[in-house]
């Protein structure tokens, strides 16, 4: 779809300006989309000037359409932002976050300041640090987890390494480098094999399970691997782990007060919808597929017990803004933490969102919370 649309002129008086981002270099750039959309359509537009800013798959900046349908996601149709002759650019110009759009023999034109950036952005480039360290360099605001926190976040084995010195439960698993798997390809199938089967093949530095595949047997390893390094080079191999999954959605306390964490949720793969596990197509695609429980069915104790270790996850990476945390919940009670998402599928049916909407947060105070969070935040380091 075409990214043109008329220049914002400046900040109605009285109203926060709000850059959102979206689109991306990553693989999940679709997705990034569709969360736009979600937000574009919600947003209080009585209290937030939007300014939608696409990044193309070659990482250029443009500015995008503000109609919500053409970001959303329809059957056979994935949204994407298209590259144009003219550029967006965030500048720190005396004092202000000016954005200038420019183009070839053209004088660059400024669009005004923004108070606040809204990164919906998904995967490498965009939720591992990178736009976070950009937005940090021009001092300014922005939602959601810092530099460090988000490449943690983004990066499964330096998480549970991360994890593992909280004092949470990890599962088994072995971390794969590009070198390893080129030099010595038997010694990393030995290491999986004493993992036992099935195991599930992950890129380290991807989301919205893309790239992911379920082993059952040595002779679907290599496959799997090969799938998984179109994402990254770098591996993660974890064991199965039969349990219940449940996720726990984490709002950054205001000031100095704890992390709020929402009631437990989980997820369950409906009967006859032909998806081995929680994948791409039946996050987004195939809307019917799983079923949300939220609160989840469990004993109170394990409820607060599995709520308490959401919000030691999301201080352990240092996290800001907002995080989901997934956990494995086995018939013995044990509480095995997956991993820490530090930008969340943030559609209205994603499940960060329906689960605060369960605790009593609705979608559009959701993300009136998270702006005002980054607008009380500090710039630099803090």
């Amino acid at each position: 779809m075409s990214t043109q649309a008329p220049v914002p002129g400046t900040a109605t008086p009285g109203r926060i300006r709000v850059a959102i981002l979206f689109g991306g270099r990553s693989s999940e750039h679709a997705v990034s989309c569709v969360t736009a959309a979600g937000v574009m359509g919600a947003i209080d537009r009585t209290r937030y000037d939007v300014v939608p800013i696409g990044i193309a798959k070659n990482g250029q900046w443009v500015l995008a359409g503000n109609e919500v349908a053409g970001w959303s996601l329809t059957a056979g149709t994935l949204p994407e932002v298209v590259a144009g002759g003219k550029s967006v650019s965030l500048s720190h110009l005396g004092g202000d976050h000016q954005l200038v759009v420019s183009e070839s023999s053209a004088v660059p034109e400024e669009l005004g300041s923004v108070d606040v950036v809204f990164p919906l952005l998904h995967g490498p480039w965009g939720e591992d640090g990178t736009i976070q360290g950009l937005l940090e360099l021009s001092d300014t605001r922005y939602v959601g987890a810092g530099v460090l926190a988000s490449a943690i976040g983004m990066d499964k084995h330096f998480m549970k390494v991360v994890f593992e010195a909280a004092g949470l439960a990890v599962g088994p698993y072995v971390a794969v480098t590009d070198r390893e798997w080129t030099v010595s390809p038997g010694l990393v199938r030995e290491r999986v094999a004493a993992l036992g089967f099935p195991v599930f093949v992950k890129p380290a530095r991807a989301g919205s399970s893309m790239g992911i595949s379920k082993v059952d047997s040595p002779a679907g390893l290599d496959a799997a691997i090969a799938e998984a390094r179109k994402h990254d080079l770098k591996l993660v191999i974890e064991a199965g782990i039969v349990g219940r999954e449940i996720e726990i959605a984490v709002l950054e306390g205001r000031g100095s007060a704890a992390p709020r964490v929402s009631l437990p949720g989980e997820i369950a793969m409906v009967d006859g919808a032909h998806h081995q596990f929680y994948d791409f197509e039946a996050k987004y695609v195939q809307g019917d597929a799983v079923n949300l429980s939220c609160p989840a069915d469990m004993p109170d104790a394990d409820i607060a017990r599995v709520r308490a270790q959401a919000a030691v996850a999301f201080d352990a990476v240092g996290a800001e803004g907002l995080s989901r945390v997934d956990f494995f919940y086995t018939a013995a009670g044990d509480l095995i933490i997956n991993e820490i998402n530090t930008m969340p599928g943030f559609t209205p049916s994603s499940m960060y969102p329906q689960m605060w909407a369960a605790s009593g947060l609705s979608y559009p105070e959701l993300i009136d919370e998270l702006l005002q969070l980054a607008l009380t935040r500090k710039t630099g380091l803090r």
